[in-house]
This record gives structure tokens, sequence and C-alpha cells, in this order.
């Protein structure tokens, strides 16, 4: 029986990646002003050094503000704007972060989604970010509930897809690996991850990828209830 429901954030709950494409085209669109670009390969880029940065910051090679001004400095020189020094950086990614904070949202099928997994289950969510962020997010999208029960990897000391992670959250909630599910959108860092630290682990895969998972897939929270019945 799951007694507790653990959900991913960006990616599941929160449409990071449109918040952040629309924080990047206006970013852009102001330092070229008049100039024609070509959005695909711009968002390309930018998700690439996104990953690229993020995961260092995860392995503990860099630290927030590092791996924000990384990035920086490679999607300017991309743009050729040139060598940005440090604090032209900083201000570029200050403005990115206002600007994608204005375009948080929640995916449409969330709200309802961890309405019904709630009903007699205990849920929580857990994301490889900074805590404060991430409870601010959900309580901007309108789900302020998990926010008093979030484990952020940055105040764990551990991160996806460490099993520690997962086990830390479930102590939290006070349910057995075995007696809680987790959805998150990558199948290796979220599902997988998960099926191997003793939870069941759920595959939200919203555009369907042709793969053949080892664990749960759903296209859609709207398909969550169902599968846990």
């Amino acid at each position: 029986m799951i007694e507790a429901v653990l959900f991913d954030l960006d990616g599941t709950l929160m449409d990071h990646e449109g918040a952040a494409e629309a924080a990047v085209l206006a970013g852009v669109a102001a330092e070229l002003p008049g100039r024609d670009f070509d959005r695909d390969e711009v968002l390309r880029v930018w998700r690439r050094l996104e990953r690229r940065d993020y995961d260092r910051y995860l392995a503990g090679e860099l630290t927030v503000q590092q791996q924000r001004r990384s990035r920086a400095t490679a999607f300017a020189a991309h743009l050729g704007l040139g060598e940005w020094p440090a604090e032209r950086a900083d201000a570029w990614f200050a403005g990115f972060l206002r600007r994608y904070e204005r375009s948080w949202r929640a995916y449409p099928d969330a709200p309802q989604a961890v309405r019904e997994a709630g009903s007699g289950r205990r849920l929580g969510v857990i994301t490889n970010g900074e805590g404060d962020i991430q409870r601010r997010k959900l309580r901007a999208v309108g789900l302020a509930e998990l926010a008093p029960h979030t484990t952020a990897s940055a105040e764990a000391g551990c991160a996806k897809p460490d099993p520690a992670i997962f086990h830390l959250a479930c102590r939290t909630l006070g349910v057995a690996p075995e007696h809680t599910a987790y959805v998150g959108d990558r199948l290796d860092v979220d599902a997988e991850a998960a099926t191997a630290a003793g939870l069941l682990g759920i595959w939200l895969d919203r555009e369907p990828s042709g793969e053949r998972p080892s664990v749960p897939r759903i296209h859609s929270l709207a398909e969550l209830a169902l599968l846990l019945g």
C-alpha cells in the first residue's frame, strides 16, 4: 500500500522549462535589439549550458553563484557578445532570475493530481536545488501545502540520484520507502533512482519518447490517481 507520494518539482509540478525559455528569450532580445536570432538554437544552447553547469553545482564543483556566472559568460560568448567580466555576468543572470520568477506556473494537471494523491496519503517534494527558492516556487504556483515537506539537495547534503535523499524524505514523512511513490520527469535521475532506493519510482514522460522503461510510466499527472489505485 502506498502511504506517501513524493514529487519532483521542476518539470513535474512546475513548468521550469517554459519559464526559463521566456526569461532567456527576453534577455537575448534585450542584448540584441532589432536583430533576428534563431530562437531554437538559442534555447538548445541555454539548455545544454544549464545541464552542464547545474550538474557541476550538484557535484560540488561549483557554488550556486559560480554555476550561474559560468552559464552566463558561456552564453554571452555564444551570442557573440564577447568575454563578460564577472560583474556583467552576475547582473545579466540577476535579470534572468527576475524574468524567470515572473513566469512561474504550475502545469495545468498538477493541482488536481496533488489533491487526489493526497487523499489519505502524506505528500512531499524532493528537489535538486536551493530550499528557499524551491519553496517559493511551490507557494507561487499554488502548491503551498507541499512547501513545508520539501527535501532540497542543498540542505540535505546529497542530491538525486543518490538514494540518501530519497531515504531522508521518507524519514521526514515518517513512511518506509517501500510504502512511498516518487514521481518525476527524468527517467534516470527520478524514476529509476527512486526505484533503486526502494520506492515506487514513476516516470512522468510528458512528451512520449519511445523508450521502454522498467518502471511505471505516465504521460500526464492526471493518470497518477489511477496508477496509485
